[in-house]
């Protein structure tokens, strides 16, 4: 049995991953985290669900995560860096769905994925990954003939943009392309811009409403375009592939093996 804590327990994919690991027979909860000053603090996570668990969201981090086997963490950039390095202490393994990470906070979760097992992965959708691969492939078919664009749409209350899956979906393109994203990504387009320059691959962002996400990488050349999308219409997909997440670093951290791996590892079709 895989004893599982979750980050930002009050959030909506908090929510969503607690309904999961209570679903789940081999998984259980056994620990809950949210902000201090949230509403969901001293509760049990699952009244909401009509499922009482027994636990009590708190914001007593080391506490939590040290009754663990693995944290799984879908919260801000700074306050899963903060969990990451309670886990590194406590040996708990982590799945990470954060995005917005700057090149400094990689590098920290890179640090401590050299004590403990971290799957880190923007999207944990099998979908999404699947896609990501046929992006790659879709890149280096087509060739420089083809223009790639990143489309992706998202909820009102989304903080970051481009979606860690869009820029996901981008290094794709860019590496089946044999291009740097880095040099050739274009993310706003106002003005007088001039002509489109070859090899760039551009990122278009909506949010509004309740989407839950929406991707599309589209490749035009001259006379036809390929579409590849994915919709996301319940966030019960990111909190399956998270689960399968944990039961893999879960796995891992009892052989006393570290390392950062993505879904491709847990999925298997890297």
């Amino acid at each position: 049995m895989v004893r599982v804590a979750i980050a930002g327990a009050g959030g909506r994919m908090g929510q969503a991953l607690t309904a999961a690991v209570l679903a789940a027979p081999d998984l259980r909860l056994v620990a809950a985290i949210d902000v201090a000053g949230s509403p969901a603090l001293d509760r049990d996570p699952g009244a909401a669900l009509g499922h009482a668990t027994g636990v009590t969201v708190s914001a007593d981090v080391d506490a939590a995560i040290g009754a663990a086997d693995v944290l799984i963490d879908f919260t801000r950039p700074a306050g899963t860096l903060v969990h990451l390095a309670a886990c590194a202490r406590r040996h708990v393994a982590a799945v990470v769905g954060t995005t917005g990470f700057d090149a400094a906070g990689i590098a920290e979760i890179t640090a401590h994925a050299a004590a403990i097992p971290i799957v880190l992965a923007p999207n944990m959708s099998v979908g999404v990954n699947v896609l990501i691969g046929l992006v790659e492939r879709a890149a280096a078919q087509l060739g420089p003939a083809f223009d790639i664009e990143v489309l992706e749409m998202h909820h009102r209350h989304k903080v970051d943009a481009p979606s860690g899956t869009a820029l996901r979906l981008g290094e794709a393109a860019a590496k089946g392309a044999g291009v740097a994203l880095a040099a050739n990504a274009v993310y706003a387009r106002e003005g007088v811009t001039g002509e489109r320059v070859p090899g760039t691959i551009g990122f278009a962002t909506l949010r509004g409403g309740d989407v839950v996400g929406e991707h599309t990488v589209l490749f035009a050349g001259s006379g036809e375009r390929l579409e590849l999308t994915h919709r996301a219409t319940s966030r019960a997909n990111f909190a399956a592939g998270a689960l399968r997440a944990a039961v893999f670093v879960a796995a891992r951290r009892a052989r006393q093996q570290s390392g950062l791996y993505d879904m491709a590892d847990v999925l298997g079709i890297g």
